[in-house]
């Protein structure tokens, strides 16, 4: 019973990865209609990236459920390396393409989380999620003032210049945009899948602090005016009207010509759905 639990937390990640990718027009985002503001990468890439990864997943659901330690910042470290290898089975599979990198970080951790709660069912998921990455940000950022400039990562220079923990802080805090504005967005969206999905996506756009976008923008300020197009997507009446679906069509236009990407709220989707997939919501 236990591995069949185990196998069914893979396929939800899986499922999630794929789920994501299909659902389309994504404003700044890859999608079967048109690779958006991303050239080197289409949804066949995202395809065999996501089929790389079932072993990943695999090894994180069996370390998550077979784990008995009582220090769950042990279970965090176990996976980590675990997951830099999936970041090198992901570049085999897509000849060098970063397409689910963010992911592979936490959906990993969802996945390992889901496995030990198996066994712990006491515990909420977040808490789980939360023990296993107390100190990560502080871990992480140590003495990032030290280091050479043309070593730093996107996600360390954001956070010496503008303060924003990205993933890092989203993760360590047990994912609070997913628990307050992602699942219950999703818990409320009607119509099919795809037009569920894409009220989910435009939520999480419109209360995040995407670094995606921050990068591509390089300014923080971009924040606040794609908080102000999701308002106006909802106030237009979202995927529900011919209004809101004009609209973003227009917003996918407008992010394809300033070149810019919600590379930050597609990964919190992609962790969304999986919860979406976990509590039968999709």
């Amino acid at each position: 019973m236990v591995e069949l639990a185990q196998k069914a937390i893979v396929d939800d990640a899986l499922r999630a990865l794929l789920y994501e990718v299909s659902v389309n027009p994504k404003p700044g985002l890859v999608d079967p209609v048109s690779s958006g503001p991303h050239p080197d990468m289409d949804v066949f890439t995202f395809i065999d990236s996501t089929v790389s990864l079932r072993e990943y997943f695999t090894t994180c659901a069996t370390t998550g459920a077979s784990f008995t330690g009582s220090a769950l910042p042990e279970l965090f470290t176990a996976i980590r390396p675990v997951g830099v290898a999936a970041e090198r089975s992901m570049f085999a599979a897509t000849k060098g393409v970063n397409t689910h990198k963010g992911a592979i970080f936490s959906l990993g951790i969802l996945v390992t989380a889901a496995a030990y709660q198996l066994e712990h069912d006491q515990l909420t998921l977040m808490s789980i999620v939360k023990a296993m990455l107390v100190g990560l940000t502080t871990h992480d950022f140590d003495h990032l003032a030290d280091k050479p400039d043309t070593e730093l990562t996107a996600g360390e220079r954001q956070f010496l210049q503008f303060g924003i923990t990205g993933i890092r802080g989203e993760a360590e805090a047990g994912y609070p945009t997913i628990m307050t504005v992602g699942l219950p967005a999703l818990k409320r969206s009607k119509g099919t899948t795809n037009q569920r999905l894409l009220d989910t996506l435009i939520a999480i756009m419109g209360h995040s602090v995407d670094t995606n976008l921050v990068k591509r923008a390089k300014s923080n300020e971009i924040v606040a005016w794609a908080h102000q197009q999701a308002q106006h997507y909802f106030e237009l009446g979202g995927s529900q009207t011919a209004e809101g679906m004009a609209f973003l069509a227009e917003l996918n236009e407008t992010f394809l010509q300033r070149n810019l990407s919600l590379g930050g709220s597609a990964d919190l989707l992609i962790l969304t759905i999986f919860l979406g997939l976990r509590e039968q919501l999709l």
